[in-house]
């Protein structure tokens, strides 16, 4: 293993212990007191610690840490193509031809007509219940289209719709997501299958 190798293996470690400690923090006091040291550590490389932490132990989403689980979520993707990339899994030409890519795989393209169609749908039904006191679509559920692909029909619902601007896990949330999506569509475009 090298240099990389130990680097990942201790920042992981490090996000690993950070993120239980948080929640210890959080058990014992009104607010946590890692979240900066959790966010560098995420950045530096240390998301897959951090998000085996949840999965073993925190597994309750909620609104209070819905924020910090997306902005994980999104960078755990990036990274693993970053280090993809960085070890060399992918063409020799590297390109930024999207639209011929999308061309060849219409199959791709309108996966991601439909499911963005789905997820402005669900932001507006979820709008509608909201104004009429019905049952909420789950912010959950919401979340999880936009991250597998609907995070354009997402913000697009949002801002026309004015339906949750006011939380940081959709404003912040969902454009991070779109970086994450165009991070992974350039990975596969690049992947020399």
């Amino acid at each position: 293993m090298g240099a990389l190798g130990y680097y990942l293996l201790a920042v992981n470690g490090i996000g690993f212990i950070l993120y239980l400690i948080n929640m210890w923090l959080y058990t014992y006091t009104a607010e946590g007191q890692v979240d900066k040291f959790l966010t560098i550590t995420s950045l530096a490389g240390g998301s897959v610690g951090i998000l085996l932490a949840i999965l073993l132990f925190d597994r309750k989403a909620e609104k209070g840490n819905m924020m910090s689980r997306v902005f994980i979520a999104c960078i755990f993707v990036i990274q693993v193509i970053i280090f993809l990339m960085v070890k060399g899994h992918h063409a020799d030409n590297i390109t930024f031809a999207f639209w011929k890519f999308f061309t060849d795989y219409k199959i791709l393209l309108i996966y991601l007509g439909i499911i963005n169609f789905v997820a402005f749908v669900m932001f507006a039904i979820d709008k509608v219940n909201a104004a009429e006191h019905r049952s909420r679509i789950r912010i959950v559920t919401l979340l999880g289209v936009a991250f597998i692909g609907g995070s354009a029909g997402g913000l697009l619902a949002m801002y026309l719709l004015h339906h949750k601007t006011k939380k940081d896990y959709f404003t912040v949330g969902i454009p991070l997501m779109m970086i994450m999506q165009v991070v992974v569509a350039f990975y596969i475009l690049n992947a020399g299958w």
